[in-house]
């Protein structure tokens, strides 16, 4: 019998598709925790975005640089970790 906990599309499959759906997962949580160190990355880096954008001459603004490549890495690792991490949590 399936069992009930799981999705409706888990409940029936190989060993070889279980093995390839914890991987998938834990790659998943690999990038979900990327992103969260870019969150830190880019929460520090917004101590000073304002000093850089105000002081630094012309187009020359390094930390905004940073500050908007680390945001666009949270949004996109984020993005890409929950999409490979839904479903139903492994048990161990």
């Amino acid at each position: 019998m399936a069992n009930t906990l799981l999705p409706p599309a888990e409940r029936d499959l190989t060993p070889d598709q279980v093995e390839a759906l914890d991987k998938r997962r834990e790659i998943g949580h690999t990038l979900l925790i990327i992103a969260g160190q870019f969150a830190i990355v880019a929460a520090i880096l917004l101590l000073w975005v304002g000093q850089d954008l105000a002081w630094s001459p012309g187009g020359v603004h390094p930390i905004a640089y940073g500050f908007g490549i680390a945001l666009i890495m949270f949004a996109v690792c984020g993005g890409a970790g929950l999409l490979l991490r839904r479903g139903a949590p492994r048990i161990d």
